[in-house]
């Protein structure tokens, strides 16, 4: 060490590596955490945790942390990794924070010289910090998940940001969860003294201004995909208003009109629409009015406004003669009037609006409606009641919390076309019932498999309606999925241990 005072070789550039979880807040009161570790040293014993969770006045930021290491050392500095491996949004509001950071010390005149947007290409278990080979992906500049690497809003941003023009995606407009409300913890804060404080309320993402920020506007505020896009959207600080059919009905264009010149909309999901398919073969009016003509015309609204769409359609737009997974590209050859009128409503939709986005999905599943297959499996099993399913019909089903953060990504990242969404899998619905019952701890044998034919359905269905991607496989494994969405349940724990 005496060497080192002697002989000083200062660096030609410091290099700063910033994340958000590396300004931490030590506490002694560990009784205040009792879901955390208690660590410590020769003197202490403290619990250690993100200071954006407890203080009160939140972190110092990369703006404060640059400048001091400016002051301290007088040379010349690099943001050598700037990365937050969140949600799309989150990981561009990060990003922005650091970049205005930087450009704001440079007119102070910090010898600040480059901003390193890592990672490239994403990154593999850095949330474990590569301890373990989870396979857990985190997208960066370029998503990996796709043939090629495919640009996220990040590489958007950086197209702007390198030409000195603004980027002025509307997420922007709100703050990073580092400084919302929701982000405490634990109940309390702690000032610069040491004492607890109340957790501030937080604001709902509906109630912001559109003056402020401009919304998503969410139809179907009836249905488990719009709630659950509502939800999310509260989750990710997406300022958003969810409609129902009385708010505005999408199959007449004054109300849909009325309603953009209203709230001024940045993007429009379409997560309304008919979905009951055999009541479909007899209602097939209705149904092509609520999935077709309404689609096609907020399709029109929206390329004529230059707002953002997300749509969405069924793997029941194909006819089950293959038996390997349908891809985007695929000819659709519906069997249904439901599956017709999706088919019909992609086109339509594509040719009114090129830049929509159409996201083809299966039978969804979540831990936050009571009706979709899942549940009402998993409910049969508790009450013991048989179940007859069809062994020889084989989807892809599909978590909708995956669902909706994978197409908010996508809405965000401006991607457009059709893209096939589904956690990969492939299963029948008996097949799917018994590893439902294996997961849950329950006995399988009232699962009583047959023929798709022999049941009571008034539309036919595909034999096979596996749905892959040419584009990405952007969704985890169904088996993930399953396992995700049994911890959820809550009920299902409580029913085992009452039986032992």
């Amino acid at each position: 060490m005496h060497w080192f005072l002697e002989h000083p070789c200062p660096p030609d550039i410091l290099g700063i590596n910033h994340y958000l979880s590396g300004e931490r807040f030590l506490d002694e009161r560990t009784e205040l955490y009792p879901h955390e570790p208690v660590g410590g040293n020769d003197e202490a014993t403290y619990v250690d945790v993100l200071a954006t969770r407890v203080r009160t006045d939140g972190v110092d930021g990369p703006r404060k942390l640059l400048h001091e290491t400016w002051q301290r050392y007088g040379l010349p500095i690099a943001v050598t990794e700037a990365h937050n491996g969140c949600t799309r949004e989150e990981q561009l509001r990060w990003l922005c924070d650091v970049w205005n950071a930087a450009d704001s010390l440079r007119t102070e005149g910090v010898d600040l010289r480059a901003v390193t947007v890592w990672s490239l290409l994403g990154c593999y278990d850095w949330n474990r910090l590569v301890t373990t080979d989870a396979g857990h992906y985190e997208p960066g500049v370029f998503d990996l998940r796709a043939p090629r690497p495919r640009p996220t809003a990040i590489a958007h941003m950086l197209r702007s940001l390198a030409a000195n023009q603004p980027y002025t995606q509307p997420v922007l407009k709100t703050p990073g969860w580092w400084q919302r409300p929701e982000r405490y913890s634990y109940g309390f804060t702690v000032d610069r003294d040491g004492r607890q404080q109340a957790v501030p309320p937080s604001v709902s993402m509906t109630t912001i201004p559109t003056h402020v920020a401009r919304p998503i506007v969410i139809t179907g505020a009836t249905g488990t995909l719009g709630q659950a896009f509502a939800r999310m959207c509260e989750l990710r600080g997406l300022s958003y208003r969810l409609l129902s059919r009385r708010d505005m009905d999408i199959a007449h264009a004054p109300a849909i009109e009325a309603i953009i010149n209203d709230l001024q909309p940045w993007a429009i999901i379409n997560a309304a629409g008919y979905v009951r398919v055999d009541a479909a073969e007899d209602d097939s009016q209705m149904c092509f009015r609520e999935n077709t003509d309404g689609s096609t015309l907020l399709a029109e609204a929206c390329a004529e406004r230059n707002i953002a769409l997300l749509a969405f359609s069924s793997d029941l737009v194909f006819d089950g003669s293959k038996r390997t997974p349908y891809v985007e590209s695929d000819p659709v050859a519906p069997l249904s009037v439901y599956g017709r009128s999706k088919a019909e409503a992609e086109h339509r939709v594509l040719a009114a609006y090129p830049r929509a986005l159409v996201a083809r999905t299966s039978a969804f599943f979540g831990p936050w409606d009571e009706s979709n297959v899942v549940t009402a499996t998993l409910r049969s099993f508790m009450n013991a009641q048989p179940m007859v399913l069809a062994d020889d019909e084989v989807v892809s089903p599909t978590y909708v919390p995956d669902l909706v953060q994978t197409c908010l990504d996508l809405l965000i990242d401006d991607e457009q076309g059709i893209w096939h969404l589904s956690n990969g899998g492939a299963v029948s619905w008996a097949g799917l019932a018994r590893r439902i019952a294996e997961l849950a701890g329950f006995d399988a044998t009232g699962v009583l498999a047959r023929p798709g034919a022999a049941l009571t359905h008034r539309a036919p269905r595909p034999s096979y309606s596996v749905l892959g991607s040419e584009r990405g496989s952007l969704l985890p494994p169904l088996e993930d999925a399953l396992e995700r969405y049994m911890r959820t349940r809550v009920d299902v724990g409580d029913l085992q241990a009452r039986e032992r």
